[in-house]
């Protein structure tokens, strides 16, 4: 009973989940990186630096794509998808005006 119930509340890791972990290791080593190039006054130091700031910017744009076409793909709701209305936003009022 007790091994059933283990299997049950574990809960499965989506692809979205891997990526976005990936992302956050592969920006990670980039700031080691960087800042070991730095620290040991490598020449590569400004060209590490360079490769860490367009990695910020790039790895989480790349990783929002990839969900977003995800969700467009299996037809699933995704962040940022600009049709997909919140369900806890009000209605807005469109009855007429009474004056």
């Amino acid at each position: 009973m007790k091994q059933e119930e283990k299997q049950s509340t574990k809960k499965k890791i989506t692809s979205k989940q891997i990526v976005a972990l990936t992302g956050v290791v592969l920006l990670v080593l980039l700031y080691l990186l960087t800042l070991g190039a730095s620290i040991l006054d490598s020449t590569a130091s400004a060209q590490w630096f360079r490769i860490s700031l367009a990695a910020t910017i790039v790895l989480p744009l790349l990783i929002w794509i990839y969900s977003w076409m995800y969700g467009r793909l299996t037809n699933k709701p995704a962040i940022g998808d600009p049709n997909i209305t919140d369900p806890y936003d009000e209605a807005p009022d469109v009855s007429p005006r009474q004056n």
